[in-house]
């Protein structure tokens, strides 16, 4: 579910609106439908006339569906339940953003928990002056990484559609219409319905990288360009509204800073797709359309800076600067120098625009090469104008602009290169092989004998050949990789390109191979003798094992003088006063690896002890959380989220992945998206500042650690169960899943039928859509009632924290997730699925395991709640309760589809079996419609 579907605001101003907007869109789709000739569809569409809000009201006549699954009619009755949930997800969001704007212009928006705000005016209370928040924000930057591997259900035509339609919901509600303008519009949302409903769902090819970068495009230099001036006013308003002086925000480097990154077109691990020539040709898409953006966006301020020598005299500083831009430009600067003659403001912005870099070619004489050398003359602009008196249209014209290039400079968003640790070995095995080196199993050799060699090779900038790429095919997919950011590098400097990722990093040497591999490709340089990187080599810790080693390896890395050296480089580079290494944590494996509690806490202990590591460097850590959309994978309402990070891993940086449809939930309306840039640019500053007061933690933290090991041991029970892989395979869709076409990354790592070579995101996916759900909440109950039961004192005051006004973030977080993930749990969908199990012995075993587990999960929240969850847990239940019923006759189909299709394989009728599949994908995208979520 998205995190705003259980906003704190008050139900009173947010429900009412959501029946009216609901029943507004479903009304036009049941009218489209019937104009069409789809009564019989139209009959069965959820939520009928009548509703009024009542999510009690039977259902049975509108899930009355045919009994034929060949009729088409139920196939159209699923997909028009799709195109439901989506309207409902939009007249939520509506209704949300709405009734916090209703809030705002009525009183005081503190009660909207992790809004600027709110988080403004609890600093000021709590002692922090004005000045000290100021200078905290400065500080701040926030960076989204949005990838698309392989959650997005919707074709991105589909998407174009939902957001056409959410634009004219939101017109309508405009009071200044007439009859006929109202009516012209609802003509105009049914038009929309009927593009979206004739359009269909289901992909009919697998998408490519090329396509999904087209869908990220979109966000990236659309929709976030169009954002974050709101968001800045966002800032603005709260910053007066609680009493502070606008004058400390005049400065446009003393505001948050929020930057985007990119990982479709670079991240390579199991993704066969993304060759050295997609990397670079993403890299040249990014940055065409960040340039294409700049060049648009100056040429409206240029057409606004219309000052004449008539009315000012031009300040020395400008003059001096076009004098030398017009040198540097040489003839090609005369056009632009004489186009605005008189209006000097004007003819300097023409220069800029004019010393725009190419994208698609090397640096030319006098173009800006990197986006710091924009900013400067943005500078000089925004400072001649206020020496001229008009700090206004320094502060309206240049100051947008300004904090336009610093959010996405020539490069809309910084591409990471991320691969796994195995691959690499392999390339260093080819390399080693080629070298004719004996024993060149590189993999297999232990951690020590791995160390020295890469010691040793890389005290000399000697490659192992002259052309690495011949080596064999991971050394030249590896090599070929690094020498297009070699190259960059060289070009335009390391703007736009991230960090160097390595997945399932295990060892130092995991991380010493990157560098080896960087100096076979001219990444590495020498410059004091020393080898440098002048992009960051990252870890990532993905399985609680990793986890629970990070701070060691951590420590090694640190400590190694490639490292020490490259951190100093990049300092220098990027001008800041202490070097930083980023760490990447994995939500999606540690949570399919040891279970919800086992792999929160895990992340919770190993951030805090890297933090220690990094202090003791002398080194700030700059922690990447790799979360995905769902519970199960690190989502959760974005404040609570924050609050929940042990101090000192948010210092002023939080970056972050956005996955799937996550994206389009959260960004793909312009205020819905600056509300949920607000929570986490809020959020930052809240927690670096209260990082240097370290909050109670209740003496919780062993207690923590007996819930993660007790959680993580039943856990595993399941997972280790015998004949678990064939109740999985057959009690969840997902071999349906691994034959879809929603992203364009396979759903294993290496094609093996294993459990750990499934990524987390199908394997989520897969349990969501069959409502088992069990990795997050799976073993929480067994944990909690074995502590009331050893220690009653430890769990009284554990729940009495969770029920606090003032309680411990992470407990806080880790419960409320837990009982959310157990009420999108539903007992008896669990048991019609299972029912496809064929072998009754494994069937009863293990479901008898989960609805054991389920039950004891059930009271042990219930206690900690004192009542039932869906009392005590009203929004969450209102929400639940709207699609529940609307759910149940699509997974009725799903089941009765998997049996047929399956039945047809086994039968060694792919033929016949194939042309079910589309049937069966309609109803997973239907499901996770329905459930905000896939994987």
């Amino acid at each position: 579910m998205q995190d705003t579907y259980t906003s704190r605001l008050s139900d009173q101003t947010a429900l009412p609106k959501i029946d009216h907007d609901l029943r507004f869109l479903m009304d036009a789709f049941a009218e489209v439908l019937r104009e069409i000739g789809e009564d019989a569809v139209a009959d069965r569409l959820p939520w009928p006339p009548g509703n009024n809000g009542d999510v009690s009201l039977d259902l049975s006549a509108v899930n009355a569906w045919p009994d034929d699954p060949a009729d088409p009619v139920v196939e159209r009755c699923v997909e028009a339940r799709s195109v439901a949930f989506q309207l409902l997800q939009q007249a939520e969001e509506n209704a949300l953003a709405q009734s916090r704007r209703q809030v705002e212009s009525q009183g005081p928006l503190e009660a909207d928990s992790g809004s600027w705000e709110h988080v403004l005016a609890r600093l000021a209370r709590d002692g922090w002056t004005q000045e000290e928040i100021a200078a905290a924000l400065a500080r701040v930057r926030v960076e989204p990484v949005l990838t698309a591997h392989p959650t997005e259900a919707k074709r991105a035509s589909v998407l174009h559609h939902h957001r056409v339609i959410y634009r004219l919901m939101v017109d309508s509600e405009n009071t200044m219409w007439t009859p006929g303008e109202r009516d012209s519009l609802r003509e105009e949302t049914k038009a929309a319905l009927e593009r979206l409903w004739r359009t269909g769902e289901i992909l009919l090819e697998k998408p490519t990288v090329q396509g999904e970068l087209g869908i990220v495009l979109y966000f990236l230099g659309e929709m976030f360009p169009q954002t974050l001036p709101w968001l800045n006013r966002r800032l603005e308003t709260a910053w007066r509204r609680v009493g502070f002086d606008p004058a400390l925000l005049n400065d446009p480097t003393h505001r948050p800073t929020v930057t985007f990154g990119d990982w479709v077109g670079g991240d390579r691990d199991g993704h066969p797709l993304v060759t050295p020539d997609i990397t670079a040709w993403t890299l040249d898409q990014l940055s065409a359309r960040a340039i294409e953006n700049l060049r648009d966006r100056l040429g409206r301020m240029a057409a606004g800076l219309s000052l004449t020598l008539s009315r000012q005299v031009v300040p020395p500083a400008l003059t001096r600067r076009l004098t030398r831009m017009a040198q540097d430009l040489g003839p090609a600067a005369d056009e632009a120098f004489n186009r605005n003659r008189g209006e000097p403001w004007r003819q300097f912005v023409n220069m800029m625009i004019l010393a725009l870099p190419d994208p698609s070619g090397p640096p030319a004489p006098g173009r800006y090469r990197r986006a710091r050398e924009l900013l400067a003359d943005l500078e000089v602009l925004a400072d001649t104008l206020v020496a001229l008196g008009a700090r206004r249209l320094a502060d309206r014209d240049v100051g947008p602009v300004h904090a336009m290039v610093r959010s996405f400079g020539f490069h809309l968003a910084t591409l990471d290169v991320r691969q796994n640790s195995a691959f690499h070995d392999r390339a260093v095995a080819q390399l080693l092989a080629a070298a004719r080196m004996e024993d060149a199993d590189f993999a297999r050799w232990d951690e020590p004998r791995r160390v020295d060699l890469l010691n040793r090779e890389l005290a000399s900038p000697r490659p192992f050949m002259h052309d690495g790429t011949r080596a064999g095919a991971e050394a030249a997919s590896v090599i070929g990789c690094l020498r297009v950011l070699a190259q960059r590098v060289d070009e335009r400097g390391p703007d736009g390109l991230g960090a160097l990722i390595v997945s399932m990093t295990r060892g130092l040497s995991d991380l010493l191979a990157v560098y080896l591999l960087a100096r076979e490709a001219g990444l590495l340089t020498y410059p004091d003798g020393v080898a440098v990187c002048p992009l960051p080599v990252v870890p990532l810790f993905e399985t609680i094992e990793d986890l629970e080693n990070a701070p060691e390896i951590l420590e090694a890395f640190l400590d190694h003088p490639v490292t020490r050296a490259s951190l100093e480089a990049q300092r220098r580079d990027a001008g800041t006063d202490r070097p930083t290494q980023q760490v990447m944590v994995g939500y999606s494996d540690s949570g399919k690896d040891g279970g919800l509690v086992a792999a929160q806490w895990g992340l919770f202990r190993a951030q805090s002890a890297m933090v220690r590591v990094a202090n003791r460097h002398g080194v700030r850590l700059r922690v990447f959380h790799g979360r995905g959309g769902t519970i199960s994978r690190g989502s959760g309402p974005t404040h609570r989220f924050v609050r929940a990070q042990p101090p000192g891993a948010i210092d002023g940086d939080l970056r972050l992945t956005e996955q799937g449809e996550t994206i389009s939930q959260k960004y793909a309306n312009v205020v819905t998206a600056a509300y949920n840039l607000e929570l986490l640019t809020a959020g930052t500053l809240n927690a670096t500042l209260r990082a240097a007061r370290p909050r109670d933690d209740h003496g919780l933290p062993p207690i923590m650690d007996r819930l993660a090991t007790d959680s993580r041991k039943r856990y595993r029970e399941l997972l280790d169960a015998d004949g678990f892989m064939s109740f999985y395979a057959e009690a969840t869709p997902i071999d349906v899943i691994e034959s879809s076409r929603i992203g364009s990354r396979p759903a294993r790592r290496s094609g093996q039928r294993t459990l750990e070579d499934l990524r987390a995101i199908p394997w989520v996916f897969a349990w969501s859509q069959s409502r088992f759900l069990v990795s997050a909440w799976f073993g929480i109950g067994t944990a909690l009632l074995t502590l009331r039961e050893s220690d009653p004192e430890g769990f009284e005051r554990l729940a009495a924290c969770k029920r606090a006004t003032i309680t411990w973030p992470p407990l806080h977080y880790l419960i409320s997730n837990a009982a959310t993930g157990l009420a999108s749990a539903d007992r008896d969908i669990m048991t019609r699925y299972a029912g496809l199990v064929r072998d009754t012995e494994v069937r009863d075993r293990l479901l008898g395991l989960i609805l054991e587990e389920y039950d004891r999960t059930q009271a042990a929240l219930e206690a900690i709640y004192q009542g039932p969850l869906a009392e005590k847990r009203p929004r969450v239940n209102r929400v639940l309760a709207l699609r529940g019923p609307a759910l149940e006759p699509i997974h009725a189909r799903q089941v009765q589809l998997l049996e047929i299709w399956r039945d047809l394989r086994a039968d060694g009728r792919e033929h016949e079996a194939d042309r079910w599949l589309p049937s069966l994908l309609q109803t997973v995208n239907a499901i996770a419609a329905g459930l905000g979520a896939t994987g």
